[in-house]
């Protein structure tokens, strides 16, 4: 059992890969016959599938005027072989009237530019075999049917220029006739289009099935009959528009397609024809809306008067509605404003208790706001929409215009009044009460819807690097709610500070046990508030006091600062050595509490009273600063202790020369751990005299002098001996003597 369970799949996959052998290659044109007009182009595509060999498939195209299965057929076009093209058919093969255009590795079409009465019959697509087992279908045979063209397409001849003016919301039909007079079945399919560019887009469409179909951008319109496509008595086309707007201003045409049913009942398009029928240019509706006034200023309580008026070019039967808005920026959208009133197409207008719009005569409507608030102050459009009647009786919108904004200021009521701020207890030692009385006095032009609240704050006062804002101690809201800061949140809650109003018009700060944390400036600021229509509460003014002192006599450290050097007097190219030191008298300090700013500085000069140099600094932070130096000298700073700074002078020079010190600016902590700055500390100057070394300025010339000397002598008598040696040595050549015997004088 268990190798027949085995054995099954594999016999399965056997007879799958005999049937897909057995199904072979599989040719494929479109069932016929393909019924086409002539001087059209036709379009024929030839596919094979299931086949081996190479993806890339070739194909042969023939033709035959015969329907019979023997007919002969002429070679017309093939994608692999150029000699494959009959001589009749060479010239439109060569004209490329008669082309092939492939779409993939197995598909082609045959393309026929200009389709003659005489291309009526049969084509044949044929494929090369590169199968290794010759199955299935190589060719395929599709019948061509040429008809005469009977498509008629003209526009209409009831006007007699194509140029169609217009006023905006202007009703315009344009006429269209088209008729086919077809051997065969034909349907027509009728398109209106429009363009105001480059490409044409469809307004409305008659199918060849008899739908309606709007374009993308009609389907609105479509929908609510403002476009409609009519088919009239003696093949007439209508486009119908009730209301012109300026986006239908351009060319309109009328385009015709011819289509047929094919053998396989789909609808094949055979011809198409288009003719332009006008062009249409809308003059958009004239419309101008302005506020008889710019800038409005009114007293609180007072009425504000506005009239918005209209101007158009446009004529007959129309109306207007009419809106006002109000905005507190200038530059909000329409969305974000707010509508005031309105009077709608039928003068009908929305209701406001204290607001009111009348309607002057047809272009005019007056705006009337009573009682005016401070809360409306901001910026007032009027916006116009004109309408005007369509042929279903409802109206359509021809034009909507908003005015430039007008300013509107109310200018309340404020009221005049003055702060003072008396300090009824001073500390004269810490842990001592402090109480503050701020009271408003000589108050003016207040009514019963007026009301006066307090801030509390605290300055601290010293010289700092740091920025140092004013502290908010406590804060008074419209409803008289105390609302405290942080500074003072905590000795509130446990009764170290006390906020009060012991009058009307007095307000009291009282601090039980005055700390060193707490020396400083006080102020309070009075707000005044009036109250709006809504019951809400609006602060109209603020008069701040002059700040009270809450100090107390206390000790402060004084600092000296004093320059020494081991060595004053140096020579070029030494190294100095300065000490800034610091000491203090009076309270002693933690040297944690302390920090200094320490700088350089030095008069190239013997006299004192010359311009100094930046040298260098060290901050409190650490932080090293050095002037930019011309000469080959450099200095470095370094604290070497919590009150001592070291300057060095590297490589000294003349332009060294002069009066040095030291400027300290010391930082002390208080207890509140605040850093304060005190006052600067100058210290002596300290002379530094740069003398020039002889030895050592003539040291390094005279063993130059004596090395170059000691090799040019070494030179010269190199040369002098290589010259003897090579150059003029002679050669001395010995006579030869013969020895013969010598003759007797006599004999001579």
């Amino acid at each position: 059992m268990g190798h027949q369970g085995e054995g099954a799949p594999l016999l399965i996959l056997l007879l799958l890969s005999l049937f897909a052998s057995c199904h072979g290659r599989i040719v494929k044109v479109p069932a016929g016959p393909l019924v086409r007009v002539e001087n059209t182009e036709v379009v024929i595509p030839c596919n094979v599938s299931q086949y081996e060999g190479p993806s890339e498939q070739n194909f042969d195209w023939e033709f035959s005027r015969i329907s019979a299965p023997d007919s002969r057929f002429v070679q017309v076009v093939s994608t692999w072989d150029p000699w494959f093209t009959s001589q009749e058919y060479k010239d439109r093969v060569d004209g490329k009237e008669i082309t092939l255009r492939r779409n993939s590795n197995n598909s082609v079409e045959l393309v026929i530019g200009n389709i003659r009465p005489a291309d009526q019959g049969m084509y044949r697509c044929t494929t090369p075999s590169t199968d290794s087992v010759v199955q299935g279908n190589y060719n395929a045979v599709v019948e061509v049917k040429v008809i005469a063209d009977g498509l008629t397409v003209a526009g209409s001849n009831t006007r007699s220029t194509s140029t169609w003016n217009l006023s905006e919301g202007d009703a315009f039909q344009l006429r269209c006739s088209a008729s086919t007079n077809s051997s065969e079945h034909t349907h027509l399919h009728v398109s209106w289009e429009f363009r105001n560019g480059f490409a044409w887009q469809e307004i409305l469409s008659l199918t060849h099935e008899g739908k309606f179909q709007p374009g993308s951008e009609y389907n609105e319109r479509y929908i609510s009959g403002d476009v409609r496509l009519d088919a009239m008595a003696n093949d007439i086309y209508r486009l119908s528009v009730s209301q012109a707007l300026p986006t239908d201003e351009g060319a309109y045409r009328c385009r015709v397609s011819e289509w047929v049913k094919g053998a396989d009942a789909s609808w094949q398009k055979i011809q198409e024809k288009a003719v332009d029928i006008a062009n249409v240019v809308v003059q958009p509706t004239a419309l101008g809306v302005f506020i008889t006034r710019s800038n409005v200023s009114v007293t609180e309580g007072d009425s504000l008067d506005l009239t918005c008026n209209f101007t158009t070019d446009r004529s007959g039967i129309f109306q207007a509605e009419v809106r006002w808005y109000f905005s507190e920026s200038p530059d909000s959208t329409m969305a974000e404003a707010q509508v005031l009133l309105s009077a709608d197409r039928d003068s009908v207008v929305s209701d406001s208790t204290l607001i009111s719009l009348s309607h002057v005569d047809r272009s005019s409507y007056h705006l009337l706001v009573r009682d005016v608030s401070t809360e409306d102050s901001g910026y007032y459009y009027c916006q116009a929409t004109l309408w005007v009647p369509q042929h279903n009786g409802s109206w359509h919108k021809v034009a909507e215009r908003t005015s430039v904004p007008v300013t509107v200021e109310v200018l309340a009521l404020e009221p005049n009044y003055r702060v003072f701020l008396n300090a009824t207890k001073t500390p004269k030692y810490a842990e001592d009460p402090t109480e503050l009385e701020c009271r408003i006095t000589e108050v003016q032009n207040t009514e019963t819807n007026v009301r006066f609240t307090v801030s509390w704050y605290y300055r601290l006062p010293m010289r700092s690097d740091e920025v140092v804002k004013d502290e908010l101690l406590a804060t008074m809201d419209a409803d008289w709610t105390l609302v405290v800061g942080d500074r003072s949140k905590q000795r509130a809650q446990n009764g170290e500070i006390i906020f009060s109003k012991p009058t009307v018009d007095t307000f009291r700060l009282r601090i039980q046990w005055t700390s060193e944390a707490d020396r400083g400036d006080y102020y309070c600021v009075i707000s005044s508030w009036s109250r709006q229509r809504n019951n809400s509460w609006i602060k109209i003014k603020d008069v701040a006091s002059v700040p009270v002192s809450i100090l107390w006599s206390t000790q402060g450290p004084v600092f000296n600062v004093s320059v020494e050097s081991h060595k004053t007097t140096v020579y070029r190219g030494d190294l100095v050595k300065l000490d800034c030191i610091i000491s203090i008298a009076g309270t002693v300090l933690s040297p944690d509490d302390m920090s200094f700013d320490v700088s350089w500085f030095a008069m190239h000069s013997i006299a004192i009273d010359g311009d100094p140099v930046f040298l260098a600094s060290l901050d409190r932070k650490g932080i090293v600063t050095q002037a930019k130096r011309n000469g080959s000298s450099d200095v470095s700073l370094e604290r070497i202790s919590p009150m001592e700074f070291r300057l060095r002078i590297h490589g000294c020079e003349d332009q060294d020369f002069g009066n040095h010190y030291c400027l300290v600016t010391p930082w002390v902590r208080s207890t509140a751990g605040i850093w304060q700055q005190e006052m600067e500390v100058k210290s002596k100057p300290v002379l530094v005299t740069v003398k020039m070394d002889v030895l050592n300025a003539f040291k390094f010339p005279l063993l130059i002098g004596i090395g170059l000397s000691t090799i040019i002598g070494l030179l010269s008598c190199l040369i002098g001996y290589c010259s003897s040696r090579w150059c003029c040595k002679k050669e001395v050549q010995e006579t030869r003597r013969e020895r013969r015997r010598l003759m007797s004088m006599e004999m001579d």
